[in-house]
């Protein structure tokens, strides 16, 4: 039996082109849809030709409590704003001891959105940011 930690208190980091945006604390949306195209094979009733189309990649929605790094984000999105390059990206997930679980690597990143904290002095609560990213597949950057 292992008794490595099953990952129970990981973060992540971002990188883009090798520029470091910070720590995260919640990642969601690294998936990938293959889209089948059904085809019926005549002469042949049972059997369904199930043949792939495209790949379909969700965006990736990024979270965290507000920290000196959310000026990183926010040069990053305003460099969109003088002309959309679609650089690399890197996410990793780290243990508590900052050892890596694994590490995905992003195909031409593009910033969709952000959203920044609710500042409500009724509402005390922990100011946290959110970035959502598209991109254009996973490279090889491996797990760990």
């Amino acid at each position: 039996m292992s008794t490595e930690d099953p990952g129970s208190t990981i973060y992540f980091t971002l990188s883009i082109d090798g520029q470091d945006l910070g720590s995260f604390n919640g990642c969601e949306g690294l998936a990938s849809t293959v889209e089948v195209e059904q085809r019926h094979e005549g002469g042949n009733n049972d059997f369904v030709w199930q043949l792939p189309t495209r790949v379909v990649f969700s965006n990736i929605r990024l979270t965290r409590p507000l920290t000196p790094d959310t000026t990183r984000v926010a040069a990053w999105i305003s460099e969109v704003a003088t002309g959309v390059t679609r650089p690399t990206a890197q996410i990793s997930a780290l243990r508590a001891d900052g050892s890596l679980v694994a590490r995905w690597g992003l195909m031409d990143v593009l910033p969709v959105s952000w959203t920044g904290p609710t500042l409500d002095p009724e509402n005390p609560s922990v100011a946290t940011e959110v970035l959502e990213i598209a991109h254009h597949g996973f490279t090889d950057a491996g797990a760990a």
